[in-house]
């Protein structure tokens, strides 16, 4: 991604200063890319004969190497994609998919992403163009958290599953390895969380405050291993960084969190990414048809690899 910060002072047509920036575009790239939502003008989609201004701030989610200059990728941008989605379910109506740690959910500018992979699955299927653009994301994980990923097939599934997750109908389970033993073993945690965008962070308060959303997580302690412990974590709520945050603020950071962790702890045991795991969905019973296959199923990640490490002491 590219941040340009406008410094002409006399408005200018947004088309007439991209192209004095990447003469290479040309037009009908800057139409293009305007229509698959990859130019931003104060963080909203605008016409290309908006006039900017000194202030303004444009972000291009696009490659690199088209912006000065080189092709794209052959095809659509999912086919360069490193692999194809591992596929926990799928029906007529959905897919569920298991992200790695450190992969992007989704990324305009990035090709390998959680999206792309699962759309290059249903291109190996045979699905059409039409298919795979029809694919929608349900909801979203953190880059470095792993786990199960929801993607509705056409737009009803993808009203009726983001409306079952929005009214918290869909059970999310995590696993995840504290620094720290959380005390007592088992517990609900609440406050309100309020969002620093500017940062990237989050911070919860015990009681409410202005801004504030209210959040409520449940842990159980599962294992120890030194001054380490597993827990199995469900979301009450779901929040941006409810977790990582309500974790940390009781005293046990996730292990490999660089946001709200122990840092040295992080290098000294050389993990890149937070151990937390997204790993099980429990779907609500359900009398639509169309969604028979999915009602009251129970669908699971693989366990990550830092769950067996904690059972036999390796990691600790």
């Amino acid at each position: 991604m590219k941040i340009l910060k406008v410094k002409s002072l006399l408005p200018l047509r947004m088309d007439k200063y991209l192209l004095e920036q990447y003469p290479h575009l040309g037009l009908g790239r800057l139409n293009k890319a305007l229509r698959e939502n990859k130019i931003k003008l104060n963080g909203k989609k605008q016409p290309l004969s908006t006039r900017v201004q000194a202030g303004d701030e444009i972000r291009l989610f696009i490659l690199d190497e088209i912006l000065e200059g080189g092709t794209a990728p052959e095809g659509p941008l999912y086919r360069s994609a490193r692999c194809p989605a591992e596929i926990v379910y799928e029906d007529e109506q959905v897919l569920v998919a298991n992200k790695p740690a450190g992969l992007p959910t989704e990324d305009p500018a990035a090709p390998d992403t959680l999206y792309n992979r699962a759309c290059l699955y249903l291109h190996g299927q045979g699905k059409s163009e039409e298919e795979i653009n029809a694919l929608r994301l349900c909801h979203r994980l953190d880059t470095g958290t792993s786990g199960l990923i929801v993607l509705a097939k056409n737009p009803h599934a993808e009203e009726v599953l983001t409306g079952w997750i929005r009214d918290r109908r869909v059970q999310k389970t995590y696993l995840c390895v504290t620094f720290g033993r959380p005390q007592p073993e088992e517990a609900t945690l609440t406050g309100w969380l309020v969002k620093d965008s500017a940062q990237g962070r989050v911070k919860i308060y015990p009681e409410e405050v202005p801004g504030g959303k209210e959040v409520e997580t449940q842990y159980e302690t599962l294992a120890f291993s030194g001054r380490l412990a597993l827990l199995q974590v469900r979301l009450i709520t779901g929040r941006t960084h409810q977790i990582r945050a309500h974790l940390a603020g009781i005293g046990c950071p996730i292990l490999g969190d660089s946001k709200y962790g122990n840092n040295a702890a992080n290098r000294e045991l050389r993990l890149k990414y937070q151990a937390l795991c997204a790993y099980e969905l429990r779907f609500p019973q359900t009398s639509e048809e169309a969604f028979a296959p999915l009602s009251g199923r129970v669908l699971h990640a693989p366990k990550p690899w830092y769950y067996g490490q904690i059972l036999d002491g390796t990691l600790k």
